[in-house]
């Protein structure tokens, strides 16, 4: 998958953001009053950027949509109480009009308009001509075609100060994180555009506030750019996503316990160290491939012999006697089922379908044109 994107250096966007910036505010705007409490609290730990959402998608319509453009106003109190560009979500043009007419600094598009295309383009058509960040979260489901191609169109209509924001992914089967983080697609991301900012929103990740340390600290050490955490004076009184938010002493002391990690790239005097260990990893990975294609020539041979002897490809019994025995053999050299059966599937899958190709070229034999 291949894209190309213009991006501005996040340092070349005009403001004055630490090593990996923090976004932090309330998940919702619920009243000036509450953004001001929100906003002092906040001085001590003194954020990049504060957000707070104004329009809220909502699965079921009687909850909480959001203040509206009413909210617009009050965002302003926040910038001058903390002298930090401010933003909010958007979702249609509308929205756009009336960010851009107040003022906002920076805009994100939520994870529900980043999976429909044409709403995608409706934002793009509004900030057509517009010089302004733009932050985009990835899609509600894992597909990065989706997140790349919203990032293109907006690339198409000459926004190029670009980020994106990992904030995880909806499954059906219940895990301990509202979102699951799905770490490879932020991170295959970042190999696609190694110049995009990614932020990761551990708050939509988690889901609760009691993993959002671990959570956040693991962004960091992955290689992530910086953090949107939702913040909030009262958060058990939340009207919105209560359960996730933090509070400004809770966020302070998050900054505070942060370890922040520099790039390889930034520490030439230790390319050296890292080049030769580096080496043992690429030797053992030309063993591995090496060692799967031998698996793979029995593989083919195996398939002979069911061809020649009428048996089907799949073998139920036998698929399940290697499953367990592998992933037992994993977990005694620290490897984890996850990772196995993964491993595991990708070589079935491999291995099915050069076994239907031996026993194609049965079957073509007996074709007469």
């Amino acid at each position: 998958m291949s894209s190309k994107i213009e991006i501005t250096n996040i340092a070349d966007w005009g403001f004055d953001f630490n090593t990996n910036p923090i976004i932090a505010g309330p998940c919702s705007a619920e009243s000036q009053e509450q953004i001001i409490k929100i906003a002092e609290g906040m001085k001590g730990a003194k954020p990049d950027i504060f957000r707070a959402g104004i329009w809220k998608p909502r699965t079921r319509p009687g909850t909480f949509e959001g203040i509206g453009k009413e909210g617009l106003g009050w965002l302003q109190a926040a910038r001058e109480i903390l002298e930090i560009p401010v933003t909010v979500e958007v979702a249609n043009a509308k929205h756009v009009e009336e960010a851009l007419e107040a003022g906002i600094e920076i805009l994100w598009i939520g994870a529900r308009t980043t999976v429909n295309p044409f709403s995608v383009q409706e934002i793009c058509d509004a900030l057509q001509g517009v010089d302004i960040p733009v932050l985009v979260k990835n899609p509600i489901n894992p597909d990065l075609a989706l997140w790349l191609g919203a990032m293109e169109r907006l690339n198409k209509v000459g926004i190029t100060k670009l980020g994106a924001i990992h904030r995880g992914f909806s499954s059906t089967i219940k895990t301990k994180f509202r979102n699951n983080p799905e770490w490879g697609y932020a991170l295959r991301l970042k190999e696609e555009l190694p110049e995009l900012p990614i932020i990761c929103d551990p708050s939509h990740i988690c889901g609760n506030r009691e993993m959002i340390q671990e959570i956040s600290q693991k962004a960091l050490n992955l290689g992530l750019d910086g953090l949107m955490i939702e913040t909030h004076h009262d958060p058990d009184n939340a009207w919105s996503d209560a359960k996730q938010q933090i509070t400004p002493d809770a966020l302070h002391e998050l900054m505070n316990n942060l370890v922040i990690r520099e790039s390889v790239e930034a520490r030439p005097e230790l390319q050296s160290d890292i080049e030769r260990l580096r080496q043992n990893v690429d030797h053992v990975d030309e063993q591995i491939i090496e060692l799967l294609s031998q698996r793979f020539d029995y593989i083919k041979s195996i398939g002979d012999y069911k061809r020649e002897n009428n048996l089907a490809v799949f073998q139920k019994d036998r698929w399940e006697k290697v499953t367990k025995g592998r992933v037992d053999m994993g977990k005694t050299k620290g490897l984890s089922e996850k990772f196995m059966m993964a491993f595991l599937d990708a070589i079935h899958e491999e291995a099915v379908k050069l076994q239907e190709d031996r026993i194609k070229l049965d079957t073509k034999d007996k074709v007469k044109v």
